[in-house]
């Protein structure tokens, strides 16, 4: 699999792109990568950036999907990756998956890297929107036509294939019954997200492909705007990092009815809610709470109106 990938992709992107690496390891770069990059005059806002992923999937012919539940409720309390959309196929060799396409999918995760004062860095969230492309493939030829549909895509987003590069390890990974090859693409000098062929262990014939990335991570590339002003826009400075990204991701999470708990996904909510900071959110948690209930409501409807988001919030903290 490790040796046909290099040659999958240069049948599909063509000859317009430098190859390097070994058996190994690749690394793709477009010939004219020295230009400048000029970011937008104006910034797209975030459901005209997703309205621009949507319609640029659906020229390639890949339809959006509806986003899976985010109580998750499986090997994980909440759906950390839209890749989990592929586990009938992958996990159990089924020749189905819970869903198949574009998929903007909110995520709750706790992995995001941490400078050495224990705040996220910047790219990182605790909730974000995981933009993919899930879908099984029945041999690399697709899995190339992925890469190079996706390399369309960005250039629709604003995104210049000189600024774009593609480089992994072509060693594959084991975890259970999945085994897969992860390679990243970045824009400049940041990473955007990866491309990731998967298969059956057992069923090495089940393959799929996960094409993911961030659409924050997305605008932030973009526009290269600073990250905090960016996510919070005028709030911000008003609170520390931390707890403006718990107010973001206790926002989600209450907005799916997922409502604090002992244990199970409404701990993690109790979790999050409980790092914000008491002195920072006096004033009540309202204003952010309708902010980030807005952004949260591009990609779906919330079962609670926001005025009960922050209610909750603020009940939770006096506890």
């Amino acid at each position: 699999m490790a040796k046909q990938i290099p040659v999958a992709m240069r049948t599909a992107l063509g000859p317009h792109w430098e190859f390097t690496g070994d058996d190994h390891h690749i690394e793709v770069r477009h010939p004219n990568r020295g230009t400048p990059y000029r970011p937008p005059r104006k910034p797209p806002s975030w459901r005209d950036l997703l309205d621009s992923l949507e319609t640029g999937f659906a020229r390639a012919g890949v339809a959006r999907d509806a986003c899976l539940p985010l109580r998750w409720g499986r090997e994980t309390e909440l759906t950390i990756s839209a890749i989990q959309a592929l586990d009938p196929l992958l996990k159990d060799g089924q020749l189905r998956t819970y869903r198949s396409g574009f998929l903007p999918q909110p995520v709750v995760r706790f992995t995001g890297e941490r400078d050495a004062t224990g705040h996220l860095k910047d790219g990182f969230l605790t909730s974000f929107v995981n933009v993919s492309r899930v879908q099984p493939i029945g041999g690399l030829d697709e899995y190339g036509a992925v890469l190079d549909g996706w390399l369309t895509v960005l250039s629709q987003l604003g995104f210049h294939a000189r600024h774009l590069s593609i480089n992994g390890k072509l060693a594959s990974w084991r975890r259970r019954q999945v085994e897969g090859i992860t390679l990243r693409f970045r824009h400049l000098d940041r990473t955007l997200g990866d491309i990731v062929l998967l298969w059956n262990t057992e069923r090495p014939d089940r393959l799929a492909v996960d094409l993911g990335s961030g659409l924050e991570r997305l605008a932030w590339a973009r526009t290269q705007e600073p990250w905090h002003q960016l996510i919070y826009g005028s709030f911000s400075g008003a609170a520390p990092p931390t707890t403006l990204d718990a107010i973001r991701t206790g926002t989600l999470l209450l907005g799916h009815g997922i409502t604090p708990a002992a244990r199970g996904a409404g701990g993690i909510t109790r979790r999050v809610i409980g790092t914000i900071d008491r002195d920072a959110a006096r004033l009540g948690v309202g204003a952010l709470v309708r902010h980030m209930y807005g952004y949260w409501s591009i990609f779906g409807v919330l079962r609670a109106p926001w005025p009960e988001i922050a209610r909750a919030i603020d009940e939770e903290m006096r506890l």
